[in-house]
């Protein structure tokens, strides 16, 4: 998944997500599903979408904005799943806000358990201050290492994975200014820097800054000022990947970067042709649709 920056001002105007045998590529106010059904041919959806940053002045302020773009890119990205596995499994059937609630949550106890776990299991170490901070910030980062390498183990995810490789490698490719035929696309590099699990690694930096700042030695009240900082988190962290978007020719941006990148090797692999393909069109009806 990469996260869509959604700035007029930016040439790098895309984002996008790998379904479940398809991607889907969304630019500030259109939506495009490419699904390759059963029978083998390409389905695509297209949908307008406008951010409620957009409309709103106080949900379009920093940090707040990473808040709503975040679960903005949740509400699509859940839409854009279960219309691929519809259409894989060659059904359809109505989104429903059931299933966007439970992904909600699900989203909520996953960044809570990378929050809590590490915590409490430092707590039983009984250390103070900065030791006690960088102990629970390695334990996390190892933890979500662990989380990747699971993941990108796990057989039935893998078209998936090499769904987000082709996603990467069309937007890299147009960024770069190529002609969009498989053969030249595929030549592009897997990894992007504005993909999701770059911010995820992200948001583990900012946690890390943020906890930082708390002074409290109660156990209770530590675990429940990081809980109740995630959304923070993930507004900040937006924030901070907004900025190495902007200035990505920057040797300091590009150096906060590389963590991000060397993690989704973890998360991509090489996509066969076929699946370029529907990253190359999911694109192409996108950014005709903003023409």
């Amino acid at each position: 998944m990469n996260i869509h920056t959604d700035e007029k001002e930016n040439s790098l105007a895309f984002g996008g997500q790998a379904l479940i045998e398809g991607v889907m590529m969304r630019s500030g106010v259109h939506m495009v599903l490419c699904v390759r059904g059963d029978d083998k041919e390409i389905v695509t959806r297209t949908e307008v979408v406008k951010s409620r940053t957009k409309t709103s002045p106080i949900l379009g302020l920093p940090i707040i904005r990473g808040i709503v773009m975040l679960v903005e890119t949740m509400y699509y990205g859940v839409k854009g799943m279960i219309f691929s596995a519809n259409i894989s499994l060659g059904e359809e059937e109505q989104f429903s806000y059931k299933e966007l609630i439970i992904v909600f949550f699900m989203v909520l106890a996953m960044n809570a358990f990378f929050i809590a776990i590490p915590f409490v299991l430092t707590s039983y170490l009984h250390l103070q201050g900065a030791l006690f901070n960088t102990v629970e910030s390695v334990l996390r980062i190892l933890l979500f290492v662990g989380y990747l390498f699971l993941v990108s183990r796990w057989g039935e995810f893998r078209r998936v994975l090499q769904y987000h490789g082709a996603e990467h490698k069309a937007i890299n490719a147009y960024e770069a200014g190529s002609e969009m035929s498989v053969n030249l696309v595929k030549k592009f590099s897997r990894l992007n820097p504005r993909c999701g699990t770059s911010f995820l690694f992200l948001t583990l930096v900012v946690s890390i800054a943020l906890f930082s700042m708390i002074n409290s030695t109660d156990f209770i009240s530590k675990l429940t000022l990081r809980l109740l900082l995630i959304p923070i988190i993930g507004g900040v962290s937006y924030e901070v990947l907004k900025l190495s978007d902007k200035y990505r020719n920057s040797k300091v941006m590009k150096l906060v970067t590389i963590p991000g990148l060397a993690f989704q090797r973890l998360t991509t692999f090489e996509p066969e042709d076929d699946m370029i393909e529907v990253a190359i069109l999911a694109l192409e009806q996108v950014k005709l649709l903003n023409l």
